[in-house]
């Protein structure tokens, strides 16, 4: 009988991992056989390397385009097998280096490819990956912002809604996130985050300047808010399933999330996470949100109350959205039709993509 701690990821992760590039099948091959918690992470590595190996074919016959796409695969199952899988540093460190080499060797062979972009931070770095369509642009950008368990590896669909509607974007691990978590800790103000990556954002030709847009899952989606808070040129921003107060929804986390934080964040106990996550609140700061902002909830989301959302658009002085889905779980990836084109439709609109 499979442990309390898989159960609940299997329970609540399904529909996410198939929304971001994880083949059905494979999600029932690979969490089928489990029974503990601790087999997690090596069972979905062997599941990435199988992709590496079909990569390795598709390039011995020069199908560089189904090579990058396996590549890509095996970086998305790899993230997925360290996710939440903060108990063993060592094992995920090893899947997060290895999701890391396999979207760097995915990149090139993108369409349109991809560039690995590393952004001086407090005597560390930033790294993300730029993607911008083809033709000479200026080209409006979609910065990419994961979650407390996201990374840029999982957003690959998530890309394609906005470069198939004209926009390049910037998939970007910021603290506490994939590769940068093992030396940045969770913070819970982004505004100097979001101006070293909108000023790094600058420096390519083909990004225009002015037309900047933000979207963030998750506790991305509480980071998106604060750099639409901070006062920067971001045209418009997208709240996907966030908090308003990280804090106030402490005590309904499930023990993976909990723990998970406490990790990110730098806490050496669970105590001192639960005061930290005190920290990450928009309220004092919403109402510095003047520029168009969608907020997306689901009503049944497990991690967040879906009035977070509400609260946030009914205090922002610019014009919002609130999209509240009936059905929708924690990041409504099980009604992912129900708004993730929609949503780069509106992005694109108010971008003029």
């Amino acid at each position: 009988m499979a442990d309390d701690l898989l159960t609940t990821a299997i329970a609540h992760w399904g529909p996410r991992f198939t929304a971001n590039g994880v083949d059905a099948s494979d999600f029932a091959s690979i969490t089928a056989p489990l029974q503990s918690w601790g087999e997690w992470c090596q069972a979905w590595s062997t599941g990435a390397e199988s992709y590496l190996e079909l990569a390795a074919i598709a390039l011995e016959q020069e199908s560089t385009r189904t090579a990058g796409e396996h590549f890509a695969r095996a970086a998305t199952y790899f993230h997925f097998a360290k996710f939440l899988f903060v108990h063993d540093r060592d094992q995920a460190r090893l899947a997060s280096n290895r999701a890391a080499d396999a979207l760097t060797r995915a990149l090139p062979h993108l369409d349109p490819a991809g560039e690995r972009v590393e952004i001086p931070f407090r005597g560390q770095r930033l790294v993300g990956v730029v993607r911008i369509p083809q033709g000479p642009g200026p080209f409006p950008t979609v910065w990419l912002i994961p979650g407390l368990d996201s990374t840029k590896e999982e957003l690959r669909e998530v890309e394609r809604s906005f470069l198939h509607r004209g926009m390049a974007t910037f998939a970007c691990d910021g603290p506490g996130q994939g590769e940068v978590e093992w030396y940045l800790p969770i913070e819970p103000d982004w505004s100097e985050v979001g101006e070293v990556v909108l000023r790094h954002l600058r420096t390519f030709d083909r990004v225009d300047d002015d037309r900047i847009g933000v979207w963030g899952v998750s506790l991305g989606a509480y980071y998106a808010a604060r750099v639409a808070a901070a006062g920067l040129a971001v045209r418009a921003t997208i709240a996907l399933s966030g908090p308003y107060d990280f804090g106030a929804a402490w005590n309904g986390l499930n023990p993976l999330t909990r723990r998970a934080f406490q990790v990110r964040s730098g806490s050496s106990t669970m105590e001192e996470a639960a005061l930290r996550a005190q920290d990450l609140t928009l309220e004092g700061v919403s109402g510095n949100i003047t520029e168009p902002l969608l907020v997306i909830m689901g009503a049944r989301d497990r991690l967040f109350p879906p009035t977070d959302g509400q609260r946030l658009a009914n205090e922002t002085v610019g014009p919002s959205e609130v999209w509240m889905l009936p059905e929708g779980n924690h990041g409504c990836a099980n009604v992912i039709n129900h708004h993730r084109s929609q949503s780069a439709d509106w992005l694109a609109r108010h971008l003029n993509a």
